[in-house]
């Protein structure tokens, strides 16, 4: 997925229950990166985009994968696409999707405090490992050393996109050009593969992507935005810490 993974869990368990654990979200991450990287010639993602695999023949994790994107593409008004560079690549969704299964597979093996960040998409639940909530830092987009705000969560999902560490990646697909108006969105909420696909859209959407975010409030999806020229808005529910 072109991004590096790391993993936290907060029980009090024997080191091999421990590395068990994290094997286990080792090798389905690793799964994931084999089926659907851009990167690989030979993935199923590849594959497909080329004409060389039927989606009758394509496994359930790739039938699904392009279905949730399709329903995230009518959800956004077509601003979540996979489409917008040209071959389907579902990156935007794959990675939080992957990381919200993970913490999942965790959670049925028995381990309720554990935090999952994947490149800065990050699912946590449960307790720190010193007690109270997980806490979250979203990067200043221009002072790599400072933070806009700082998250305190037990439960539930962070996701950023921004311009300011891979450049012009998301693209309008309006317009075919790259996004302008929001240097960084970060949206929060209960299921990561939506607040990822949610903070995509809202950063090609430009500054009319503020006004959408603050729609999906109500649904649970808060959000934090810093614009091209400075500017800072947050939904009144966000999870920042005092």
């Amino acid at each position: 997925m072109g991004t590096t993974v790391s993993i936290e869990l907060g029980e009090d368990r024997p080191d091999d229950e421990l590395r068990r654990l994290i094997a286990d979200v080792c090798d389905w991450l690793h799964e994931v990166d084999a089926r659907f990287s851009t990167y690989k010639a030979d993935s199923e993602v590849s594959r497909f985009a080329r004409g060389e695999l039927r989606i009758d023949d394509a496994s359930a994790d790739l039938r699904h994968v392009l279905e949730a994107s399709a329903d995230l593409w009518r959800d956004t008004d077509g601003y979540f696409d996979v489409y917008a560079s040209g071959p389907v690549d579902p990156s935007g969704y794959v990675k939080g999707w992957s990381v919200e299964v993970a913490a999942a597979r965790l959670l049925a093996a028995g381990s309720h405090d554990h935090y999952i960040n994947a490149g800065g998409d990050i699912r946590m639940r449960g307790n720190h490992p010193d007690g109270g909530p997980w806490r979250v830092g979203i990067r200043h987009p221009w002072e790599a050393d400072k933070v806009s705000w700082v998250l305190a969560l037990h439960d539930g999902a962070v996701a950023t996109s921004g311009t300011y560490e891979r450049g012009d990646h998301i693209f309008n697909p309006r317009t075919g050009r790259p996004a302008q108006g929001l240097r960084s969105v970060t949206v929060v909420g209960p299921d990561l593969s939506i607040a990822d696909a949610y903070a995509t859209a809202a950063l090609a959407m430009g500054e009319a992507g503020i006004a959408w975010l603050a729609k999906r409030a109500v649904d649970g999806y808060d959000s934090a935005v810093v614009t091209d020229d400075g500017r800072a808005f947050s939904s009144a529910n966000l999870p920042a810490a005092v």
